[in-house]
């Protein structure tokens, strides 16, 4: 058998048409198959690879944390230099009461240890999330992501969960004095990238602190720098009681973490190991994680996102394109038809270029591509996805 075959074979699938590319090597922005063949990558791992693929800090980081050692003992009994120094710096670079984090493996992981400690904190057990959002695919993830179709099959799931529109201010009255959190994602990613409009978020931040509710924000697609801030809340004059992220903070490993005040993260000490994990804060992946945040921190690449979106925009026109939304390198072309979405995404992969799909809005197209990415492969890219749709209106007219 070959290794596709093998790939169908042996390992799980997520979908029944997954693209399976057989990938030989990845650098910078782009995806080399088994052929030699280049792909430009607009996806970057679907938001997770923020400085590219492999990326000589990001490398040698973890090289030389490798060396020194890898996994020694269960997440918060030993000091791991790593895990210190990259915990010290986020703090550094958020907000006062951002100053406590508790790394874990995934980003659906943080959403299920700020679910636990919303609870511990208030005594209550409500949580309310939005319609159409999506927090990770764990069963308490999965209980607080607003699409039912995705999740019937699973139940029963975590009771006590209710569910507001983003952005409509009357739904705010459904956060009350028995909501334990509030989940929103500061930017709605499988919704179709849609941003806070009318100060929303620092309504839904008024309303909890009038009913003792915690805001958790989900910034696992916006946070380390694709909004051109290092979270996307900080566009929006808010700050959150609980901030969860993951994707790109690990350039590419896998990795996650919730962050709150010290005063609000010792909850979880009570009961004793409140929330546990053995893998969380390894220091290989805490050492990736360190070398992007260093990166960011001290370059100029948050500086030059929201110029790479505005290039985006004023390339991307298009008859068969009725807006792009989302914000920095986290946008979505959507196309009239998801016939077209489907034909852009397959006839783009032929042409040599990565795009995918969003979870909840069909006619969207993905374009979250590295951060270092270059004015000219901005340019490679859209020139490719405005061939196939020029190449899909042909085919209806003829």
């Amino acid at each position: 058998m070959n290794m596709k075959e093998d790939f169908f074979k042996y390992q799980s699938q997520t979908s029944p048409y997954p693209l399976a590319m057989e990938v030989s090597h990845a650098k910078g922005s782009y995806i080399y198959d088994t052929s030699g063949k280049a792909f430009l990558d607009f996806v970057a791992g679907v938001s997770a690879n923020t400085l590219g693929h492999s990326h000589p800090q990001v490398v040698n980081a973890v090289k030389n944390q490798a060396e020194k050692y890898m996994h020694v003992m269960v997440y918060g009994e030993y000091v791991q230099e790593p895990a210190v120094q990259f915990a010290k710096l986020l703090a550094n670079l958020l907000p006062d009461n951002l100053e406590t984090t508790y790394l874990v493996n995934s980003g659906t992981e943080a959403i299920e240890g700020a679910i636990k400690l919303a609870k511990k904190a208030t005594g209550r057990t409500q949580m309310i999330a939005a319609k159409h959002a999506y927090h990770g695919n764990t069963q308490g993830a999965m209980s607080i992501m607003g699409y039912e179709p995705r999740k019937r099959d699973f139940r029963p799931l975590i009771p006590d969960v209710d569910f507001i529109e983003f952005n409509n201010e009357n739904d705010l009255q459904k956060i009350t004095y028995k909501t334990a959190g509030v989940v929103l994602e500061t930017i709605q990613g499988g919704a179709g990238f849609i941003e806070p409009k009318n100060n929303y978020l620092q309504k839904v931040k008024q309303r909890c602190e009038e009913v003792g509710a915690l805001l958790i924000l989900d910034e696992i697609q916006p946070g380390f720098g694709r909004t051109g801030q290092l979270f996307g809340f900080m566009n929006y004059g808010i700050t959150p009681d609980i901030l969860v992220m993951g994707k790109g903070m690990g350039g590419g490993m896998p990795v996650g973490a919730f962050t709150a005040s010290q005063k609000l993260m010792n909850e979880l000490n009570t009961p004793k190991m409140g929330h546990i994990t053995t893998f969380g804060g390894h220091p290989v992946i805490a050492a990736a994680s360190l070398a992007v945040l260093n990166e960011l921190a001290t370059s100029n690449l948050m500086k030059q996102v929201l110029e790479k979106e505005q290039l985006f925009r004023k390339l991307l026109v298009h008859p068969l394109i009725e807006e792009i939304r989302g914000k920095g390198l986290m946008l979505a072309p959507i196309l009239k038809t998801d016939n077209i979405t489907n034909f852009v995404v397959e006839m783009a992969q032929k042409e040599g270029l990565i795009l995918f799909w969003l979870l909840f809005e069909p006619k969207a197209l993905r374009i979250t591509p590295p951060l270092t990415i270059t004015n000219e492969e901005i340019k490679k890219g859209c020139n490719i996805i405005l061939k196939a749709l020029d190449t899909y209106s042909d085919q209806i007219v003829n």
